[in-house]
């Protein structure tokens, strides 16, 4: 019997990695028989200094799934944003935080999805609701989810079960949650190694809306002017991704973790999508307050599409 895969969504984050790597050992446990956690890109660094510390193996890539195979979806639910051949394969279930979008399934399933900051919170109320004991590596990775995706608990996307889980989850996985929690962002913000095709692609979301297609790509960083320092072959591999793939729209949000501001690139023939809210010059719109790409970027966007 082929075995269920488990992956979260293309350009994976810190939660899309760490709840795979979650869900695979929690439907384990629960089915008996081995579901594996599994990669749709390469890992970034914040991911890889989280699975180091916990001593955890890095999931396996796929670039596609056969027709008929059985997966589960973490962290994501859109088309756009997951594996090839998901429309021939089984979905079996999805656990997500995001937005419901080109989403379809030919047969009923378990979908698990509340408007929290992180699948990972989800999870750990699906160990407790299933009885299955969360050993302190796990709860380490679930751990590490949540700070990345809510920013120690800063960002607007925050909710009281978060800050909830993040307290149980300390304490099994023993971790001074703003000592570690510093220096795993720290690590993610490292964005010297990548080249400028690479940064626009480290954290980058295809979002189709009726005939628009746009992305929405996000880097931390604790310099802004650091990263801006490259700004003209940034936008140069801008332009080839939007030429490559006809998209309407690329905004390449660079935002920093200790100010909890973004500024962003923006280039494609729907610029008005942001100019409407936040000004742009050349090129750049500064958002201040804005860290969150979910719940503050992306409705703004679609709201003036």
């Amino acid at each position: 019997m082929e075995k269920i895969l488990v992956f979260g969504h293309k350009s994976p984050d810190t939660d899309s990695i760490c709840s795979s790597i979650v869900m695979a050992d929690l439907q384990t446990k629960i089915r008996g028989e081995e579901v594996i956690p599994c990669r749709l890109g390469e890992i970034n660094e914040e991911t890889k200094y989280a699975l180091k510390y916990f001593e955890i193996e890095e999931p396996k890539l796929i670039e596609k799934v056969e027709e008929g195979q059985t997966v589960i979806m973490v962290d994501h639910n859109e088309f756009t944003q997951t594996v090839e051949g998901i429309e021939n394969a089984k979905i079996d279930m999805v656990v997500d935080h995001h937005r419901i979008n080109n989403f379809k399934t030919a047969e009923p399933l378990f979908y698990y999805a509340q408007p929290v900051g992180c699948t990972s919170t989800l999870l750990f109320e699906l160990y407790t609701l299933n009885d299955v004991v969360v050993e302190p590596k796990i709860a380490g990775l679930m751990l590490s989810a949540i700070i990345s995706d809510t920013l120690l608990l800063k960002s607007p996307t925050t909710t009281n079960k978060d800050k909830k889980a993040v307290e149980e989850l300390a304490k099994i996985a023993n971790i001074n949650v703003d000592e570690y929690g510093l220096e795993m962002l720290k690590a993610g913000t490292n964005l010297d190694k990548y080249t400028e095709d690479e940064l626009i692609r480290l954290d980058a979301k295809t979002i189709e809306k009726e005939d628009v297609k746009y992305v929405i790509a996000q880097v931390n960083t604790v310099c802004i002017p650091d990263v801006l320092k490259r700004k003209d072959k940034i936008e140069t591999e801008i332009n080839k991704e939007i030429l490559a793939k006809g998209l309407s729209l690329f905004v390449f949000v660079i935002t920093d973790i200790v100010n909890s501001n973004s500024e962003a690139i923006v280039l494609g023939d729907r610029t008005d999508a942001v100019s409407k809210t936040y000004e742009i010059k050349d090129n750049i719109a500064f958002m201040p307050g804005v860290v969150s790409r979910k719940k503050q970027i992306l409705p703004l966007v679609e709201n003036n599409m």
